[in-house]
């Protein structure tokens, strides 16, 4: 029997071979590269975000002053970046104290969590545990349509249902049964429920709330924790629920202490990427917060978020170079730092509770 190679038989003999290992190169080569790109993106993003907030900070950029000689002038200290309570770089009395738009940001992302988180693992569960194959294939889509829908989208949403039927119906109900009750059992508690019914009987709400900011993102972010947290659960082996049926467990028991613990991994990443996307989210809680940066814990108040100052002063007519414009360097790698502590917090999360199977 003949061991010639043949013609057109596919990899045969040392050229063939040779070729293919160098096809093989070449393809390792072109994905390697997509790689670094993301990761070259992700350091140029940050480099270009350090260099102009060290001009907010120093009055210099670093570039500038290791290639033109410029010097360090501090401009802005870091407490008071860090610890001020009034945010106003553009004002005729500027202030430089980030935490209003710092906790603007936080109690959206907190607020968002929690609508988000519950809804979206009982749906997820609901999906994974209770569901038909047929209504699984027919809301998974709708899910995923809700995940599509753009942010501005959501905004116009907010601004037309949220705020004016929902927000302000919660505001109404406040200020009159649960306000006279919150009155009437005052001298329960002296001094403690007083400010509280207070705060309630003077229930506003404008335009722009924190509370419609909170709504509108925890929706927006439904979908990706019942979406990743629904294929956390479906990644479960059958043996797992098969073994907890056949010591009498029920639907309900198997899916909370089986498939829950089991899929931990899974769902907690949902919800770190929920939060981060609630972090980073802009359009929709610009429409719905709004633009004043204050530190309230009224939900009914308007409030500014990191991105919302972002959107802000990019949009208005602040000369480049001037302090106002780098402030916005500086937010942008206040909010870079806070994405990425999150994803590391993902990573970590991932790593402590990952399940493996065999």
């Amino acid at each position: 029997m003949s061991t010639e190679p043949q013609s057109g038989s596919g990899i045969s003999g040392d050229d063939s071979l040779e070729a293919a290992h160098e096809k093989n190169r070449r393809v390792r080569r072109a994905l390697f590269g997509c790689a670094a790109i993301t990761v070259v993106t992700t350091v140029a993003i940050f480099l270009v975000l350090f260099d102009n907030a060290a001009q907010y900070f120093f009055g210099a950029r670093i570039s500038e002053a290791l290639f033109d000689g410029d010097s360090f002038i501090r401009t802005i200290t870091f407490t008071e970046f860090l610890t001020g309570t009034r945010w106003a770089p553009d004002h005729s009395t500027p202030a430089h104290g980030v935490l209003p738009i710092v906790w603007g940001t936080l109690a959206i992302t907190i607020g968002a969590g929690m609508v988000s988180i519950p809804i979206g693992t009982a749906t997820a569960l609901y999906l994974s545990e209770y569901a038909t194959t047929g209504t699984r294939n027919r809301l998974k889509p709708i899910l995923e349509i809700l995940a599509g829908i753009p942010t501005i989208v959501y905004g116009y949403f907010a601004i037309s249902f949220l705020t004016p039927v929902l927000v302000d119906g919660i505001a109404t109900y406040l200020v009159n049964p649960v306000g006279q009750g919150l009155d009437s059992v005052s001298h329960l508690a002296p001094g403690l429920l007083e400010p509280l019914a207070a705060g309630m009987m003077g229930a506003s709400v404008g335009r722009y709330s924190m509370l419609a900011g909170i709504l509108v993102v925890g929706t927006m972010t439904i979908p990706m924790v019942s979406s990743i947290s629904e294929d956390a659960m479906q990644a479960v082996p059958d043996e797992l629920r098969n073994g907890a049926y056949a010591l009498g467990a029920t639907k309900y028991q198997v899916s909370l202490r089986i498939v829950l613990p089991a899929a931990v991994s899974g769902i907690f990443a949902s919800y770190i990427l929920a939060l981060s996307r609630a972090i980073g989210e802009t359009m929709a809680v610009t429409m719905a917060a709004g633009f004043n940066a204050k530190l309230t814990a009224n939900p009914f108040d308007e409030i500014m978020t990191m991105t919302a100052y972002l959107v802000s002063m990019a949009r208005g007519t602040t000369a480049v170079g001037t302090i106002e414009y780098q402030s916005l360097f500086a937010v942008g790698l206040l909010l870079f730092i806070l994405t990425l502590s999150m994803n590391v917090l993902n990573d970590l999360l991932k790593r402590r509770f990952q399940e493996e199977y065999r």
